[in-house]
């Protein structure tokens, strides 16, 4: 019997030792990184002001459609699971025309069933001075007929890594007919 156990024991033993690491060893994707990377560097507070063009109609849209409601909700008043990607222009001032800051790039999609709240998740993306290329990225709810929504800025990239903050979103016009919208928002963020 102590024969035939140990026949049995000592193959499990041998590919045991081989699948499992030695004490201490570190995977090799692993990297320790320093406790605070960011230390040597100050944490600044930034407001940004620009307005998002969001522009329904036309054949210059910055709008598609990817998702109609259900059709068992077209009673719906509010559009509930009517899902738009967007490709936003974001201006200096509120007019069409004015300097090209970046584009808001993302989707909104109507996600309640008793009022127009979107459920927005879009990048911001400069495209100018010091931040071109740099972006922050927001996810939130926004009650659209809300006078002053605001949504966190959930992180960014470029000259916004690691950022941190809300922005608030304040209807600067809205075309009822075309559905077209022009929004100020004003960005408050914590960055490096």
């Amino acid at each position: 019997m102590t024969g035939t156990f140990l026949y049995v024991l000592f193959p499990l033993l041998i590919v045991f030792s081989h699948t499992s690491p030695a004490a201490g060893d570190d995977p090799a994707f692993l990297q320790s990184v320093k406790l605070n990377p960011m230390k040597p560097r100050t944490e600044k507070l930034s407001h940004f002001r620009f307005y998002w063009h969001d522009k329904v109609s036309g054949p210059n849209s910055t709008v598609v459609n990817i998702i109609q409601p259900p059709t068992n909700n077209k009673t719906s008043p509010t559009g509930f699971g009517m899902v738009n990607m967007i490709d936003d222009t974001l201006t200096e001032k509120p007019e069409a025309g004015s300097k090209l800051l970046g584009r808001a790039q993302g989707f909104y999609g109507v996600a309640s069933q008793e009022e127009v709240g979107l459920l927005m998740a879009m990048n911001f993306v400069f495209c100018t001075g010091k931040y071109n290329g740099s972006t922050l990225t927001i996810l939130g709810r926004n009650p659209v007929f809300e006078k002053v929504r605001e949504m966190p800025v959930i992180g960014g990239s470029g000259l916004f890594r690691f950022a941190r903050g809300y922005v608030q979103a304040s209807t600067h016009s809205f075309d009822l007919k075309t559905g077209d919208a022009v929004v100020e928002y004003n960005v408050h963020v914590l960055h490096y």
